[in-house]
């Protein structure tokens, strides 16, 4: 229990401690095979499945991503790799050959974290994309690893809504005002949309795929909201876009605008802490209660952001102006449209990492998210009911990304 609350107080990040690099190496109860290890959630998996008090472990963690993870971006004890059962597995697993050649040789996996995800340019595509990427790991990896025991599936809180559409907004926003299709809050059991949505492909392509093998292997399905987190190399990193347009702000001597809708500004909003999402798939991963389940993932809280909205600013020493009417809206990405030189400059004058700023302001997100016009919230019952009770204070939340991405120089 006491793992879920070190974290949930808001402490430190838990860091390895050196009797971990004095283990013997070959002792693992466990070995991760997570699919996605630069993602937001990803990267969070990477810190904590090594750490000594994490459940069903000790673990030896295989990282798998098509880019290798930037030294300068992991936590200390991963980047120094002493000791610690952390191996990166370079794979394009959009690909079935590559992710045969690379994932197949990987006999001792003993669990899957898949937390991969691609965005085409348009519906069809992006559900073929991660279907076939879903199918590839599962087609290499079944039969080769015989002592495979759990698959955790990321989904996400559009399960409920539909997915996003070409103009960043959900496809299934009806009604005069864009009421959600379903009423909030979304339990689990809620029944699928009538419209196609590679989350329900992907649920689908995991069942079909677990049913061939012989001996059972469970799953887990985690649906979380908007995942509060670190990775730069995340395409859905609202944390991280935030502060780099309160960044640009604070550079050109303008106000922090509010960009969103009114109902995201005046609002309840739910968040998901991506060290708590984390948490959440480990815990499904060996808690023999957990298993063959789809479960909701948030904080636990709610807030608005009306009032997150003035922490941000506050963070980066700028004025915050909010909701201001409908003519006063905008969308993100044209504001940002033209900013890579200023980026560079702030780049520059701050000594940040060296990145594009196409890299770090994910602003279609951005916009999708604080641009729909009805909330949309989960409930935790099912998680608690079935034993697990972390939680994350969404403001504290916020606070402690912020304060990450500075710790890395991603950020001013």
């Amino acid at each position: 229990m006491s793992w879920w609350w070190a974290g949930a107080i808001g402490a430190a990040k838990k860091k390895t401690t050196g009797d971990d690099a004095d283990a013997p190496a070959a002792r693992y109860q466990s070995v991760a095979l997570v699919v996605g290890a630069t993602g937001i959630v990803g990267s969070s998996l990477y810190d904590i499945l090594p750490l000594a008090d994490t459940p069903g472990g000790p673990w030896k963690v295989y990282g798998v991503s098509r880019r290798p993870p930037r030294p300068s971006l992991l936590s200390p004890n991963i980047a120094d790799g002493v000791g610690l059962p952390v191996v990166h597995v370079p794979c394009d697993v959009a690909d079935p050959a590559d992710a045969l050649a690379k994932l197949s040789p990987l006999g001792d996996v003993t669990h899957i974290f898949y937390a991969a995800w691609c965005r085409r340019s348009t519906a069809a595509e992006t559900r073929a994309t991660n279907a076939a990427m879903l199918r590839n790991v599962l087609d290499a990896v079944l039969p080769a690893a015989p002592n495979l025991q759990h698959v955790c599936l990321q989904t996400g809180r559009n399960h409920y809504l539909g997915p996003y559409g070409p103009a960043g907004g959900v496809v299934a926003e009806v009604g005069p005002r864009h009421d959600p299709p379903h009423d909030p809050p979304f339990p689990e059991n809620t029944p699928r949309l009538a419209i196609p949505n590679f989350y329900y492909e992907l649920e689908d392509v995991l069942l079909e795929e677990l049913a061939k093998k012989e001996r059972a292997v469970t799953w887990s399905v985690h649906r979380p909201t908007t995942i509060f987190g670190f990775s730069p190399c995340s395409l859905m990193n609202l944390v991280c876009s935030l502060c780099v347009y309160a960044s640009i702000c604070r550079k050109e001597g303008v106000p922090l605008r509010w960009f969103g809708s009114e109902e995201a500004w005046y609002g309840f909003s739910d968040a998901s802490d991506a060290d708590l999402v984390a948490e959440h798939q480990i815990w499904a991963a060996v808690d023999p209660y957990a298993k063959n389940e789809a479960f909701n993932c948030s904080n636990g809280d709610v807030f608005k952001w009306k009032h997150l909205w003035p922490v941000l600013a506050e963070q980066f020493g700028v004025p915050a102006v909010g909701y201001t009417g409908y003519d006063g809206r905008f969308k993100l990405e044209d504001a940002m449209k033209g900013k890579e030189a200023v980026w560079e400059d702030i780049v520059r004058e701050n000594e940040l990492v060296p990145t594009a700023l196409d890299e770090v302001g994910h602003w279609w997100y951005a916009d999708a998210v604080l641009g729909l016009e009805f909330e949309h919230l989960d409930n935790m019952n099912k998680s608690k009911e079935h034993g697990f009770l972390g939680f994350r204070n969404s403001v504290t939340s916020f606070n402690t990304w912020i304060d990450k991405l500075r710790a890395y120089k991603v950020v001013p």
